[in-house]
């Protein structure tokens, strides 16, 4: 961001408190944490139900704060350093808003390519291989962390320079219209929906409506020049793309497939697609860590012949096959050969709390995967941790999955019955809705002596303290709010 204090007023709305001693300073980057501020930022007050942003302006401003955005007067001490520190203070109608709007102003002054992708599970991951495979090419600026929402994805933007070729933004979502929003002023030139799954469900009721939500972004591409890159496998891709009227609006569809029946939907053998998919996965098999080895093929690009490459993943599980495929995807349309795509999947590394093998003191292995969850994550982790080759057994922590209304008995009884068909030796569950878990498992024939209901975090390192053993590996899975990093630091420490 390269804006002035004067471009900062006029498109927010707001009006000098205090006028900047300088108003061709260039302001340089945008923060609403005090903590983070360095000199050249816009300070935003946001105020919160604990902590307001406003009691922080003198401190931000000592930092080097050029400009301080706020919602309310400010007391005559504040003023006073204000114009000691040469900085302006604007006051706006709402500091939020305030930052999508700045967005909306720099938006205009991105020469480069926006790329915007959304998705039930595998967001962040997803952008991360994205990134990772356009910078091999490009200069890129990505969405940092899961920084996804009303604040994050403006923020993304503001991040990016002029000159900088691709800028990847990740988008969230709770209800129908969100994505609507971010787009009217991201203003994607392309569109990557990763699945279509059954978080948020509470919200939106169903998947139809789900999928109707994440084709918001479909709908925001441009006419006659946007791309929209739709997973081949998920039951949903045909119905996003009639929804969003690509064929109609002159957008090309990209398709991509990580899954095993790739190779026959690309070959059209029984294939329901209208097209086969673009990039796609053969030959693929987990090593004794879990982590993908597989053939990446790549066919309508320029130039024409079919590409094919192997690939091997430092993350683990198969549903990654196809998060690196949609990576492939956006790198072959961005010109970037096949061969140098795979080297750049194969360089990636995990985020912290999502599959993250950790080896514990006990010399046993924890899998973090506690930073969140919904149905179809928690099957997918599952199934990869299954395939952790370790000498000992599998033990599985799991808690409440967040955000499902009236579906979260019938959701976490899902994971239970799940559950029973794999290679478990011990489930752990806590938390209220984790017991449908535990009860469905036992249903579905699991032996009620590896089942254990925890009712809380202090009774989980009950159990497994005398359990656990040199050689073991637990799985620990559940929703943010669960705060099951505490299990992940409990066990590793």
């Amino acid at each position: 961001m390269r804006l002035n204090a004067k471009q900062i007023a006029a498109c927010t709305g707001g009006s000098f408190i205090v006028d900047p001693l300088d108003s061709r300073s260039l302001a340089t980057g945008l923060t609403w944490d005090s903590r983070d501020v360095k000199p050249g930022d816009v300070y935003v007050a946001l105020p919160g139900e604990r902590v307001d942003g406003h009691d922080f302006v003198g401190a931000s401003l000592r930092a080097g704060a050029i400009v301080a955005l706020v919602m309310q007067p400010l007391d005559e001490a504040a003023r006073l350093l204000a114009r000691e520190m040469g900085a302006a203070v604007i006051e706006v109608p709402d500091t939020a808003h305030a930052v999508s709007d700045l967005a909306r102003e720099w938006r205009a002054h991105l020469h480069g390519r926006v790329i915007a992708l959304t998705g039930s599970t595998g967001k962040t991951t997803t952008k991360n291989l994205v990134r990772a495979v356009l910078a091999s090419a490009y200069s890129v600026v990505a969405t940092a962390g899961n920084q996804n929402n009303e604040l994050g994805v403006p923020k993304t933007l503001l991040s990016a320079e002029p000159e900088t070729e691709m800028v990847v933004v990740e988008m969230g979502m709770r209800g129908a219209g969100q994505i609507a929003d971010l787009c009217d002023y991201v203003r994607p030139d392309w569109g990557l929906v990763v699945n279509v799954g059954e978080s948020h469900i509470e919200l939106l009721g169903s998947r139809e409506n789900i999928a109707c939500a994440k084709a918001e972004l479909l709908c925001a591409l441009p006419e006659g020049s946007g791309r929209a890159f739709v997973n081949a496998d998920d039951d949903f891709a045909d119905f996003m793309r009639v929804h969003a009227r690509l064929d109609a609006r002159q957008v090309e569809t990209v398709l991509f497939d990580g899954s095993e029946r790739a190779a026959s939907r690309h070959a059209g053998a029984g294939a329901e697609e209208s097209a086969p998919p673009a990039v796609w996965a053969e030959r693929i098999e987990l090593d004794e860590q879990g982590r993908p080895r597989f053939e990446v093929h790549a066919a309508g690009f320029a130039p024409e012949e079919e590409e094919a490459v192997s690939c091997t993943l430092n993350l683990r599980g198969l549903h990654n096959v196809g998060n690196a495929c949609a990576a492939a995807a956006i790198g072959r349309a961005a010109g970037i050969p096949l061969a140098r795509c795979a080297e750049a999947l194969a360089e990636a590394e995990p985020e912290a709390g999502r599959q993250e093998v950790i080896a514990a003191r006990g010399g046993f292995t924890v899998v973090n995967d506690a930073y969140n969850a919904n149905p179809d994550s928690m099957r997918a982790s599952l199934s990869t941790f299954c395939a952790l080759d370790v000498p000992g057994r599998h033990v599985a922590v799991l808690g409440d999955m967040g955000e499902l209304g009236d579906f979260a008995p019938a959701c976490h009884a899902g994971i239970g019955t799940f559950a029973a068909t794999l290679s478990l030796d011990r489930l752990v569950c806590v938390g209220e809705l984790a017991m449908y878990i535990a009860d469905a498992a036992e249903r579905a024939g699991m032996d009620p002596a590896r089942i254990v209901r925890a009712g809380s975090i202090s009774e989980v390192f009950g159990d497994l303290d005398t359990c656990v053993e040199p050689g073991d590996a637990v799985l620990v899975k559940a929703s943010h709010f669960m705060g099951f990093e505490r299990v992940v630091e409990g066990l590793v420490n």
